[in-house]
């Protein structure tokens, strides 16, 4: 039975991806990635993009860690205003972060810092391609068929909307499970613990009180994140706009995590679940002796 489910997850992952090759075959794709490990889990894509005879535009900024030349894509460079000696050093400050004390009290307030800090180099960089008018122009004019995004923070969302292209999202999820509030998926409090409670699905009434003021947390959480993006998304678009909406456009969420490790929990028909992708082939053990017995 087992064989059989990964076998029918397999099938449904492919044929999704053959659906987005099938309608950009041959065209022109623009990616919008995130730079760091993000990035080192897309490239495998691009690249197998690339070899099925798309054309890849890679949108970087000209300051990054990742971004390197390849044969599978072209770069688009957009300035931004900051030097690489400042990226590394917030790069640094954050991976020492991940590894501090940390309690059930203090935690969800140390990851909130954590995820500004973070995410304020990320929104300079949007900031900077959005209000340079040279890339939006060759963005414009290249007539890209579709947008292949890690959608972790909203600039290619923002993107898609603006170019008036079909977009597909790539990752691993957002902070808190948030991807389930975007696609307006159900995630009922009473049975899915929230982000750093440590509960089960089992929990007693007053885990189930805590799990619920955590909820609120978590929409605190997103305002505070993903609300300066409004501004940004609302000056381009020429409206107002919200970053909620601009994430449920999404026609494709590719979801890199395995549905088998997550709370069962109702998903929508354009979540795939593609958990594994990234994972290399194993390889026959050599017969060792002196360790098959115990």
């Amino acid at each position: 039975m087992a064989g059989h489910f990964q076998a029918l997850r397999g099938v449904s992952a492919v044929v999704f991806l053959s659906v987005l090759w099938a309608q950009v075959l041959g065209h022109k794709l623009l990616v919008v990635p995130q730079d760091g490990s993000h990035w080192l889990s897309m490239k495998d894509v691009v690249e197998l993009l690339s070899d099925r005879g798309h054309e890849i535009v890679l949108l970087v900024p000209e300051v990054n860690l990742l971004y390197k030349e390849s044969k599978y894509y072209t770069k688009k460079v957009y300035p931004v205003p900051y030097e690489q000696e400042d990226l590394n050093n917030h790069f640094h400050y954050f991976g020492k972060q991940q590894f501090a004390e940390r309690s059930f009290l203090n935690a969800p307030l140390f990851e909130y810092r954590n995820i500004i800090y973070f995410i304020d180099v990320f929104f300079l960089n949007c900031k900077s391609l959005l209000n340079d008018s040279a890339t939006l122009s060759f963005l414009r004019e290249s007539k890209f068929n579709a947008i292949f995004t890690d959608p972790a923070l909203p600039c290619g969302v923002i993107l898609a909307e603006y170019l008036g292209l079909p977009s597909v999202y790539f990752f691993r999820g957002f902070p808190c499970s948030l991807e389930h509030a975007f696609s307006r998926s159900p995630n009922p409090v009473s049975y899915v613990p929230r982000c750093y409670t440590q509960f089960s699905d089992h929990m007693t009434f007053f885990q189930r009180v805590a799990n619920f003021l955590v909820n609120y947390l978590e929409e605190y959480l997103f305002y505070q994140v993903y609300s300066k993006y409004e501004d940004l998304a609302s000056n381009i678009l020429k409206r107002d706009v919200s970053i909620r909406t601009l994430y449920q456009n999404g026609s494709i969420w590719l979801l890199r995590y395995d549905f088998v490790f997550e709370y069962p929990r109702p998903v929508l028909p354009n979540m795939v679940f593609i958990g594994g992708t990234n994972c290399k082939k194993k390889a026959v053990l050599s017969q060792v002796g002196g360790f098959t017995s115990f």
